[in-house]
């Protein structure tokens, strides 16, 4: 028996064997068929040599490293890797080609045993390979503003001579000439510019220099079509507004070409590069402006910092896939900055005099005038804040600055959006609820978990998200069909839209490109785009592949004539399959996971693995936990110390550090050619190289651009095409999208996320500056990932988060794979927590959807800075720990671990005015000395929120999703001021349809002393009663209060002596027709 075993295991393995190199034997044929002869009698001798061991039963056939076995083994994979890597290049050749009869030959299918047919042999197919982690490393750079060689343009450029001066209707024209010899000191110097000034409105002036010589050949290098990004033009009225204008152009010659702006009220100068060469080269251009002592400028994003940026930092933009490092260039770009100037009045002669100093005295007086400087430039660049001058370096394009007068923040902002970004999309009534997301969520099982655990905690919730999870193999537009099948999905999703709640995907900007041996690798998407030439391009124009989630990608090229039609048909084809309600556009900058065209040569090999860790992989457990979470979890926080440190140790490749000094890769600029890969002049990337993490710069757009001209833009663009793509798919309904890489101009289309943030306090914090700044740039549907990304949130942390975030319009929560969950619900009091805050954020939807209609029409900002409403006291200039949302609500969230105090302003009070009530007991806070920091009590769970006297805030009664708060009574809050008044405003429409058929609805109030007077107008047409109503700060008691004459019944008036608050209950009856079907008023006595 033991001899008949012996011969069927020795027929197995002669089995294995032939089945391993029969493949092999046919391929090395077709390389060169000397190789596949020789390899056939190589398997001979080892079937011999194999046969001869066995009957010795000798072990080491196996074990010994030289044995027969391994030798077998070790000469078939190498021979395996040569003719793969030859089917490899001949796919890939096949595939640039456009050779749809080669590309056939080279395809794979499955077989009804589960193996793969390839080139007609059976075989199992290869285990998914893993991009190497140095494909995405790039070269060694060192940024030029921390090179200890680099040379100093304004030393060695000589700057320029204006001539040919010429008077236009709105300004001036003028030919620039080199004033010396050429430097070419990061590039080759432009010897001629053109010079155009221009007054285009009563409030804007325009300064444009660009080379004279352009053509077809070399414009796509200095100019941005207006197409791209809009271009501001002189106004028709200009001729007459323009004289009015405040801002002064004035130039110099002396020593070389310099201009000044000056305000003409104040006589003083707002920008001038005197003193300073400009410096204008195919790849480099620098200028530069003096600037006050201790400036307050705010903008120039996108990065993690304060909200005054200071005078000692400098702001990179060159769009980056990157999770949220402090101070570096993030996912968007944004050249706009706000300059506020203060000064202290004389009171005896009223001449003002600028401050120059942090310390500034509460009982002065102060006026403010800020100015706004946009430049209309899309290169990559960085802004050098110094103590006394700024300095513009970019790396081609022009100079396109557009001086705004101002003289508020939102006249500034106001006047950027109307002429040169646009003014925000109008969103949703229900993206103001509550989203729910997280990358993990498995399958549409666990989203009905998410979904189930809400309504049974009591948390309000309106939008679940999904992450890439969703997706088959990480393919956009296509489901994983084991777990997010489409016939179950309908089931879910026609469920959630009953519940009144709604469903939004992430899409990536990148597109899966199908493995050409592997017929069941076919993607449709990819197919469809690829037939339309819809796809980058390298410079020898075959196809660019890069490597994002689902392995080797391509990316859609916006320039191209059928790109935005083939997106469309895509979201379009998608939404037919899954009812979804948005989009949101990730890895959008465009992000790749390699170093230039990787996937050329290599596209046989997919799908295949990033060239790092996932989150939970070993190497990449998450053990990082909030500051000070030590402190409440002592033995947990040790564990994770520990377990974190042993990760690090056994990822150390345990060699000792090395001492010498890295290589730079320094390039020099030769004549009339662009090195777009590696610069001269090196901007401080936080990935170094710009093609780390990154399209290549040298990737190639269908009209001939290279992506280093407009690579910033490419957020943008994915977005315009996404919001044409949703009007189609969801016609008549405005489409929501949130978007990670944004550009001037976004705003028009989409809302923007603060990306892959991390569960930490301090992030927390800078949530609030983030949110203002993009309030400059025309995006005020921001929000971040609450309660953090990266890393294990805790419950305290959460718990003020979920607080904090109640009050930023885009609010959601979000987090990593394999990290703690953190859903409201998870954490007791931070359910608690999240149902107060939420209960307040429902109940002022209203107010909020009417901030946004308003941001919508004029170009006003929702979430505000205390400097920005309070604009004459310069105490407030650095505040980013405090905001307003709108002009009537002050909030001030706890933001360090521990604390159950927060001290906060309460600007304009102590005499100068201003009156504010707690939201929680409608006490008026009584604050005797101007500017003062108040200690103010904020237990956890509970958020400091006050009303601004003044003001009347509509409301309305909360529920768990939107749909049904629309249909609940409606109630007002009248703050009234010091003086005895208070305005306020609401709008209401179908809130969803872009055109609203149904008519629009406008409500004006008015408060005076002993009234408050209610005026709608409009053809919209709201059932919904009025059911209460509060006035905060009547000084009298109350015992009669009537509505139109019709007296209110006292069981349903409260006046309280001791926090001087009316509360009027029980109005429905008298206004049962609908709150706003009439003017009403409302008095007491």
């Amino acid at each position: 028996m033991e001899d008949v075993a012996d011969r069927f295991s020795f027929a197995l393995e002669c089995l294995f064997l032939v089945s391993s190199s029969i493949s092999n034997f046919f391929r090395a044929g077709e390389l060169l068929p000397i190789l596949s002869w020789t390899y056939l009698v190589f398997v001979l001798l080892c079937l011999i040599s194999w046969s001869k061991i066995r009957r010795a039963r000798n072990l080491n056939m196996f074990t010994h490293p030289f044995s027969v076995f391994n030798l077998f083994i070790f000469i078939t994979l190498q021979l395996s890797r040569l003719t793969n890597a030859q089917s490899l290049e001949a796919a890939t050749t096949s595939i640039q080609s456009g050779d749809s009869a080669q590309t056939a030959d080279l395809s794979a299918s499955p077989t009804s045993s589960g193996g793969v047919l390839i080139d007609g042999t059976t075989t199992s197919f290869r285990p998914i390979f893993t991009v190497p982690t140095d494909a995405d490393s790039g070269a060694t750079l060192i940024p030029n503003i921390n090179d200890p060689e680099a040379v100093d343009a304004q030393t060695v450029c000589p700057g320029y001579n204006a001539s040919n001066v010429k008077r236009t209707t709105s300004g001036l024209t003028a030919t620039l000439t080199l004033a010396g010899e050429a430097c070419n000191v990061y590039g080759t110097d432009i010897e001629t510019l053109n010079l155009t000034v221009e007054y285009q409105s009563e409030d804007r002036l325009a300064v444009r220099l660009v080379p004279s010589n352009l053509d077809s050949s070399n414009s796509s290098q200095y100019l941005l079509p207006s197409e791209f990004v809009y271009q501001p033009t002189v106004n028709a009225d200009a001729g007459m507004t323009s004289l009015t204008n405040d801002l002064s152009f004035v130039w110099s010659n002396n020593p070389t070409f310099s201009f000044s702006v000056y305000r003409k009220s104040t006589g003083d100068t707002l920008f001038s590069t005197e003193g300073t060469n400009i410096v204008f080269e195919n790849q480099f251009i620098e200028f530069a402006s003096a600037m006050p002592e201790n400036y307050n400028l705010y903008g120039l994003g996108e990065t993690i910092h304060g909200l005054r940026l200071g005078n000692n930092f400098t702001k990179t933009m060159w769009a980056a896939d990157i999770g949220d490092p402090i101070d570096y260039n993030l996912y968007g770009s944004h050249p706009f900055y706000l300059d506020t100037r203060y000064y202290e009045v004389d009171e005896s002669t009223g001449n003002l005099t600028l401050v120059t100093s942090n310390e500034t005295q509460a009982t002065a007086d102060y006026i403010a005038y800020s100015h706004g400087v946009y430049s209309r430039n899309a290169h990559g660049q960085e802004i050098l804040l110094r103590p006394t001058n700024m300095t513009w370096r970019l790396l081609g394009g022009s100079i396109d600055l557009y001086f705004y007068a101002g003289p508020t923040q939102p006249d500034v902002t106001t006047a950027f959006q109307t002429s040169a970004i646009g003014l925000p999309a109008m969103q949703q009534y229900s993206t103001f609820g509550y989203h729910q997301c997280r990358w993990g969520y498995a399958n549409w099982s666990q989203l009905q978990e998410v979904v189930d655990n809400h309504e049974r905690f009591g948390i309000p919730l309106e939008y679940v998200w999904v992450d890439i999870d969703y997706m088959n193999q990480y393919r956009d537009f296509e489901n994983d069909l084991r777990t997010f099948d489409y016939g179950e999905g309908e089931s879910f999703l026609s469920n959630l839209h009953a519940g009144g709640r709604h469903y939004v995907p992430i899409i990536d900007a990148a597109i899966y490109i199908p493995n050409p041996q592997n017929e069941s690798d076919a993607y449709p998407t990819f197919s469809r785009g690829n037939d339309t030439g819809s796809f980058l391009a390298n410079p020898d124009r075959s196809i660019y592949i890069g490597s994002v989630w689902p392995g080797y990608t391509v990316f859609p090229d916006w320039s191209s004539p059928g790109a935005a039609e083939w997106w469309t048909n895509e979201m379009v084809t998608y939404h037919s399959k899954v009812a979804i309600d948005g989009a949101w556009i990730d890895m959008s900058e465009a992000a790749s996971f390699c170093v230039g065209s990787c996937g050329t040569g290599n596209v046989t090999m997919n799908p295949v693995h990033p060239p790092f860790q996932l989150p939970g992989e070993p190497g990449n457990v998450i053990y990082g936990y909030p500051e000070g979470f030590n402190l409440t979890n002592a033995t947990e926080a040790a564990v994770a110390a520990s377990a974190s440190s042993s990760q690090v140790a056994a990822s150390s490749t345990g060699d000792a550090a090395s001492s010498t000094e890295p290589t730079y890769l320094r390039t020099t600029p030769t004549p009339g050619v662009r090195d777009v890969n590696y610069p001269p002049y090196v901007i401080n990337n936080v990935h170094g190289d710009l093609a780390v993490h990154a399209v290549s710069p040298n990737a190639t757009h269908a009209d001939g651009r290279e992506e280093y001209d407009i690579h910033n833009l490419y957020g943008l663009q994915i977005l315009n095409a996404t919001y044409n793509a949703l009007l189609a798919a969801i016609p008549g309904k405005r489409p929501f999208i949130i978007g990670r890489s944004t550009f001037s101009g976004a705003g028009k289309y989409a809302g923007h996320w603060g990306g892959d943030n991390t569960s930490l306090w301090a992030y927390m914090y800078f949530s609030i500056s983030q949110a203002l700044s993009f309030s400059l740039f025309g995006i005020p549907m921001f929000g971040v990932d609450t309660c953090g990304f990266n890393g294990n949130s805790d419950e305290e942390l959460c718990n003020r988060w979920m607080q904090l975030s109640a009050f930023f319009p885009f609010y959601r929560n979000h987090n990593t794979l394999t990290a703690n969950p953190q859903e409201p619900y998870v954490w007791a009091s931070v359910a608690g927590a999240s149902r107060t805050a939420m209960t307040i954020r429902y109940s002022l939807l209203p107010y909020m959807y009417t901030l946004f209609h308003l941001a919508h029409n004029t170009g006003s900002t929702v979430m505000r800075a205390l400097a920005w409403e309070f604009p004459n006291d310069p105490s407030l200039a650095a505040v980013d720990t405090q905001f307003l949302l709108g002009p009537a609500l002050l909030i001030t969230p706890v933001l360090a671990q521990g604390a159950t105090t927060v001290n906060g302003v309460f600007p304009g009070t102590g005499g100068k005015g201003e009156v504010y009530y707690d939201w929680y007991t409608l006490t008026a806070q009584n604050i005797s000395t101007p500017g003062a920091n108040v200690t103010i009590d904020a237990p956890l769970g509970r958020i400091p929120v006050y009303v601004r006297g003044g003001y009347v805030i509509p409301t309305q009664e909360p529920a768990l999703v939107t749909r049904d708060a629309r249909n609940n009574p409606w109630g007002v809050i009248a703050a009234l001021s010091l003086e005895g008044t208070a305005s306020g405003n609401l709008y209401v429409d179908d809130g969803e349809s872009v055109v609203q058929r149904n008519g629009t609805l406008f409500v004006e109030f008015t408060a005076t002393h002993s009234s408050l007077y209610a005026s709608p107008r409009g053809t919209y047409n709201d059932t919904n009663p009025l059911a209460n109503v509060t006035v905060l700060g009547v000084q009298s008691p109350v015992s009669n209060v009537t509505l139109n004459g019709v007296s209110v019944d006292e069981g349903k008036v409260q006046y309280n002596e001791s926090s001087k608050a009316l509360v009027v209950t029980g109005l429905n009856e008298l206004t049962s027709g609908g709150a706003w079907m009439q003017d009403w008023v409302l008095r007491w006595c």
